[in-house]
This record gives C-alpha cells, sequence and structure tokens, in this order.
C-alpha cells in the first residue's frame, strides 16, 4: 500500500470486481451524439470491451462524505449518468425495475439492498475483500413506507425546454411573483439549471403520447389533432368513430407510415400529468381548434395560486409550455399568468410536517364541520404571510373565531339589539356635529378601506385581513365601550349624539361586511342582508354584487388617528402595570406617571387627560421626561454579540461593565451612544438593560413608552 495524490489516479485504468456485460444482459454504450445505444454481448454490430474501467474526475466528489473516491454507476443516479455521457464510459443496469438482482450476480433474484452479504461473500471466496464496514451516509427511502430506493436511469421522451432557457428567464421577470423573492430564488433558480423535461409516464391512464413509430423503418410520427391521425390512420372510418382517445382504444389505430407505407403503432407512454395541469389554459377553451375570441380574453391569466412545490409543478409547467407555444408561434403571450401567489406548507400545531405515520395529520371537514368555512378561511388568511408555512389544528382556528368573529357578531348584535329597540332606521343624512370619537372611527374606518384596498391590489391578503382584524378590535373594545352609554339613553328628539353613535356604527359595520367578504364569504352575507337588504329594498340583494367600498379622503384624520392610538397605548401600558401590581380597576389609583417617547406626545395626552383618568381610574396623571423617575436599570453584557465581536476579550468587559455606574450605563444606552469599556467601545446592542420597578411603583414599557 501506498499514499499517493488524487491527480495520479485520474486515467488509471483497472480490472473491475463484476463484469455483468459478459452475462447475456443489455447494456450500452454513448454514441457521438451522446445517445445512448443498447446492445447485448455477442450480437453483431456490438463493440467489444476488453473489460477494463478506468478513473475519471469530478467536482461534486469531496472527501466530507468518504474517502474521495466513488464508484460510478451510469445507469444509477444523475451524475453518473452525466459522467458517463461525457467520459463514454459503459452503460449497465444488472438490477431489474424491481430492484431484483440479476441472473449470474451473486445475490441473484434477491432485492439489491438485501444481497450485500452475498456480495462480500463472494469477494472474500475470491480473495478480493480488503476490508469491509459500515459507512452511514444520507440515502433516499420511500416516504410512505420507508423502504431503500434506487435511482435507475430509464429511457424516457423528452421536450427540449433548454433550448428555451433564455426565454423562460425573461417571461419570468415579466411574472409578479408574491412573496417577491421566489422570482428569482426557488423558480429562478430552478429556471438558471433548466433540464430537458422528462415527459413521458409508464402508466396505463392518462393523456396518450402523440407519437406513433414505424415497425418497419422506425421512423417516428407526430399527430397533432383528431384530423391528422384520420388522415395517416390506415382504417380511417375506424379512426373517425372513436370518440375516447385514452387507452386502450387510442393503441387500436395503426397509421401508415410517412416514410415507407409501413404499420406505425403508438408508443406506449403517457405524459407527465403536470403536462396535462400546464395545458390548462389552452384545453379548457379547445383553443387553437375554437373558442379564440375566449381564450384571447382569458390570457394570460391575472391571477394563480398555489403552495411553494409547485415551484417544480404547475408554475412551471404552465410557464414552460406557454414560452415553447410562443416560439412556435401557436400563442400571442409567453406567459400564461400575471401574477402569483406561491404559499408555503401547512404544518401541525407543533409545526410539523403531517404524515399519516406519524398520527399527526388534521381532518380538514373535521374542522369544518366543527367551526365552519368562514372561520378556517380567516385563519388561513391571518395565520402567516403567503409564502411563509402556517400550523393547523382546530384549536388554532377556534383560536381565530374567537379573536376576530365573535368580536364582529358580538358588535354586531349590540348594534342590532339597540337599533330594534329605539327603531333606529338607516339612510338619512346625519347634519350634526359628530364627537371626535365618531370622527376617530370614520378616519380609521376610511383609513383601513385604503389599507386592504391596496393590500389586495397589491396580492398581500394577510396584511388586508390583519388590518381588519385589527380595526374591528378597535370598534369593539375602545369605540363600543366608550360610546355604550350612548346607547343605552333613552331616545329623545333631536338627540343628534345618539343619532351619531347608531349612524357611525352602521356605516362601520356595513363597510367591514363589504371588506371581508372575499375572506368570510358567509359572516359576511349574513351581515349586509340584516343591516343593508331588509332596510333598502332597491339595494343588491348579495355582499358579493355589491360595489367595493370606496374611501372619503375628507373623513381620514392622521392626526386624530395618531392621538387616538396614543391614548390607547398609554391606557394598555397603565392597565399591564395594575396588573402587574394586581390592583383592580375599580380600585383608584392615587397617581399615574406616562413617559411618552417623544416630548411632543405630551401635548396630546394632556389634551386627553380626563380620558385617561377615567380608563385608567386614577386620581391623577402626571408626565414626565424620563421613566428612571419610576424604574431602575440593571445592567449586563449581551454576550452572544460580544462573543462574536471580542471572543476571550469578553470577560474583561463583563468585568469592566460591572464596576461603571449602572445609570450611566443605561442613559447612554437608551440615548444610543457608544460607551467605553475595558478599552473597547461598546455599542447600545452590546449591553442589555433589565428594568427593575423602583419602591412604591410598578411599570410597564413598550416601545420606548413607560
Amino acid at each position: 500500500l501506498m499514499t499517493l495524490p488524487a491527480a495520479m489516479l485520474i486515467g488509471l485504468e483497472y480490472e473491475p470486481l463484476y463484469r455483468p456485460e459478459l452475462l447475456g444482459h443489455e447494456f450500452g454504450w454513448f454514441d457521438g451524439d451522446g445517445r445512448l445505444q443498447m446492445t447485448k454481448s455477442g450480437t453483431p454490430g456490438a463493440p467489444e470491451t476488453d473489460g477494463r474501467r478506468k478513473v475519471v474526475a469530478a467536482d461534486y466528489v469531496s472527501l466530507e462524505d468518504g474517502s474521495g473516491i466513488v464508484h460510478i454507476a451510469p445507469a444509477f443516479g444523475a451524475e453518473d449518468f452525466a459522467e458517463g455521457k461525457h467520459f463514454g464510459l459503459l452503460f449497465m443496469q444488472p438490477v431489474d425495475l424491481r430492484g431484483i438482482m440479476a441472473e449470474g450476480l451473486p445475490g441473484a433474484g434477491k432485492f439489491a439492498k438485501q444481497a450485500d452479504s452475498d456480495v462480500e461473500r463472494d469477494l472474500e471466496e475470491r480473495g478480493l475483500m480488503l476490508k469491509k464496514s459500515t459507512i452511514k451516509h444520507t440515502y433516499p427511502f420511500c416516504w410512505r413506507c420507508t423502504t431503500p430506493l434506487l435511482y435507475y436511469a430509464k429511457p424516457s421522451w423528452y421536450i427540449r425546454t433548454t433550448k428555451q432557457k433564455e426565454s423562460l428567464l425573461e417571461g419570468n421577470r415579466r411574472i409578479n411573483w408574491y412573496p417577491e423573492h421566489i422570482k428569482s430564488g426557488r423558480f429562478g433558480n430552478w429556471l438558471e439549471n433548466n433540464i430537458d423535461w422528462a415527459v413521458s409516464r409508464e402508466r396505463y391512464w392518462g393523456t396518450p403520447l402523440p407519437f406513433w413509430k414505424c415497425a418497419d423503418c422506425a421512423h417516428p410520427m407526430c399527430c397533432g389533432s383528431k384530423a391528422e391521425i384520420i388522415e395517416h390512420a390506415k382504417d380511417q372510418a375506424k379512426a373517425a368513430a372513436m370518440d375516447d382517445y385514452h387507452r386502450p382504444f387510442i393503441d387500436e389505430i395503426v397509421l401508415r407510415c410517412e416514410k415507407c407505407g409501413g404499420d406505425a403503432r403508438r408508443v406506449p407512454e403517457v405524459a407527465d400529468a403536470w403536462y396535462d395541469s400546464g395545458a390548462m389554459p389552452y384545453a379548457q377553451w379547445h383553443y387553437p381548434f375554437e373558442n379564440e375570441d375566449e381564450f384571447l380574453k382569458h390570457f394570460p391569466a391575472d391571477f394563480i395560486c398555489e403552495a411553494i412545490d409547485q415551484t417544480r409543478g404547475w408554475f412551471y409547467t404552465l410557464h414552460a409550455e406557454a414560452t415553447m407555444l410562443k416560439a412556435s408561434e401557436a400563442i400571442p403571450e409567453s406567459i400564461s399568468y400575471k401574477n402569483v401567489i406561491c404559499l408555503g406548507h401547512i404544518n401541525d400545531e407543533k409545526g410539523n410536517k403531517m404524515s399519516k405515520s406519524r398520527g399527526n395529520t388534521v381532518d380538514p371537514f373535521a374542522v369544518l364541520d366543527a367551526l365552519g368555512a368562514d372561520a378556517t378561511r380567516w385563519y388561513m388568511y391571518t395565520a402567516s404571510p403567503a409564502g411563509s408555512s402556517r400550523r393547523f389544528s382546530q384549536a388554532l382556528v377556534e383560536e381565530g373565531l374567537r379573536r376576530f368573529l365573535l368580536t364582529l357578531w358580538n358588535t354586531y348584535s349590540f348594534f342590532v339589539s339597540y337599533a330594534n329597540i329605539d327603531g333606529y332606521k338607516p339612510g338619512t343624512e346625519f347634519k350634526g356635529k359628530r364627537p371626535e370619537i365618531d370622527r376617530w372611527l370614520l378616519s380609521e374606518l376610511n383609513a383601513l378601506v385604503v389599507k386592504v384596498t391596496d393590500e389586495l391590489e397589491g396580492f398581500d391578503p394577510t396584511d388586508a385581513a390583519r388590518a381588519i382584524e385589527t380595526f374591528v378590535d378597535d370598534l369593539s373594545n375602545w369605540y363600543v365601550r366608550r360610546s355604550r352609554r350612548r346607547f343605552w339613553r333613552g331616545a329623545s328628539e333631536g338627540d343628534d349624539d345618539k343619532q351619531s353613535a347608531y349612524d357611525t356604527l352602521y356605516m362601520a359595520l356595513v363597510t367591514v361586511s363589504k371588506l371581508i367578504a372575499p375572506f368570510t364569504p358567509f359572516v359576511a352575507e349574513e351581515l349586509y342582508r340584516n343591516l343593508v337588504v331588509s332596510q333598502d329594498p332597491a339595494a343588491p340583494v348579495s355582499v358579493h354584487l355589491a360595489i367595493w367600498p370606496a374611501a372619503d379622503p375628507a373623513l381620514i384624520d392622521e392626526s386624530l388617528n395618531a392621538e387616538t392610538q396614543l391614548v390607547k397605548r398609554v391606557c394598555s401600558l397603565g392597565r399591564a402595570a395594575r396588573a402587574k401590581a394586581q390592583i383592580k380597576v375599580r380600585q383608584p389609583a392615587a397617581e399615574t406617571l406616562v413617559k411618552p417617547r417623544p416630548p411632543e406626545e405630551a401635548g396630546a395626552l394632556r389634551k386627553n387627560l380626563t380620558l385617561v383618568l377615567e380608563e385608567l381610574n386614577a386620581k391623577s396623571v402626571r408626565l414626565v421626561d424620563d421613566e428612571t423617575v419610576v424604574v431602575s436599570y440593571d445592567v449586563k453584557p449581551n454576550l452572544p454579540v460580544l462573543g462574536k465581536k471580542y471572543g476571550s476579550e469578553v470577560a474583561a468587559i463583563r468585568a469592566g461593565l460591572a464596576v461603571l455606574p449602572p445609570a450611566e450605563v443605561a442613559e447612554a444606552v437608551r440615548r444610543g451612544s457608544s460607551i467605553a469599556v475595558a478599552g473597547k467601545t461598546l455599542e447600545p446592542e452590546d449591553i442589555l438593560l433589565q428594568a427593575q420597578d423602583s419602591p412604591g411603583f410598578a411599570a410597564a414599557q413598550d416601545a420606548g413608552y413607560t
């Protein structure tokens, strides 16, 4: 034994352990055009082989996964096949399609993976075994039954998509992808590394490939229509009478070879099912044979949607077929869709991939039966953005049902109950001056219409739905709660305040019913028909026939919206501080201190002090410029960040930070300033601040507010 540089092994010839080509089995070689030619030993014209094999170089072989030298089997792997084609290696398949070892070899008649011991024993008996051991490495297994899989090269019909690579890429640049990174990422990379499409399948059922081969001269024929089949058929009457072009009927049609006049029979393969899917835009109109106007009206599609695995399935076949048909001038456009939403996968409640073998699948029909289609739809829209995976379970859908749909329904029920008691009739234009809370709600409502419209036109249903959810929460937990007494009190002539409350809430509910129609069609329909159709005979009979809401810019007051959101945030923090101190809201607080994030917000808070006092049940509210009145800070090093920057010097930095006054360090971090510690300049992100309540106070903080 000796050690050699790998370069010295390249081109080295050696005798193989086995020579299946001498056992009467079929083997092949690649001709000058790279086409595989099959034969058997002893067949006239078959090439002679001395049996020697040789060492070749390949850039994908590494030392990380083994010894750096690997056996090449061109019939059992994509890289192996490419190397065999490039170097003209022998092509042999001593294992059949069932994975059974061929006669004449050790383990004959056994599954290849079960024949290992037979091969080992044979090599030992022949004195050819140097060493045997087990090496752990990645290997494919059937995801259903966990049987080891074999890569197996098979002859196939191909569509030469590589010839249209640049057209495929150019067309992709004109398609809007959501999320956008799919365009140049997963889908773009697939197109960049495009390989020819193996379009044939060896199955009984499917779209029969329209290829016939002459039994005499092997000349291939392709028929593109029923008319062409009838034209070339030997029995034209039989071909004309046929109304089902699937197997076995199509296989009974024999064509007359256009080259020698012999019998041409259809090849046995059928088309890849994804070929049918990609042909959908044309097949649905039977184009180009009829319905040309309808086809041109709908092509290319404005929008399609499917999951991320379709980047190599439906998204690709639609795009590939359109590109090739455009290249042959059969269609007017090289893209078949303009916009596409690419969805992430649906996982179980814990985020794991669903699998029957794991027992973690969720029956969607059980969820639909228990919670309804609208609740399921709403969860799917709001759980995560389109391209992200989402968890799914009945409990998660139920949570969304409670958080949004029941909140909306309770708000609607509140309105209907009091509107019926007071005999409220919509439709009369309100002439009086609306209270600020009504103006705020109408401002938020019209801003919502703008937001939802823009997001849907930008193919982002998640942000659109989440915006509606936020509005409904504000509608219920702020507007209705703050306005409840306006509905409770008895009606009186000229009560503009109560009329404004009814009009405002009615307008909000009707608009929301229209905005949620694409998301939750059944709930939207119920709200709309009771709120609108029952009151206005001239209104469209369905929310799905109603005009989409249009925002009134004059009603949008961004300053009022920001001011109200500020008050709501402060009140929310105040309630959080009460909960932290375990002081219920009904128990008055002596004083509430508020530190706004930017100082200019103090004016808006002073304007709304009465409201804040009422919400927090406090005797007084005091605005402060520095939160250290109510909190102090513990200073700690951000070890994960510092470790990457300074390594072994972190210990000295930690010690240096410990001797500095915590208040000074905290002040520098809060200002966003750097600070010198142990000879190093630390940035704010290098230091962690942990707030501690000052004696006598309970504090809550969020995004710079205290």
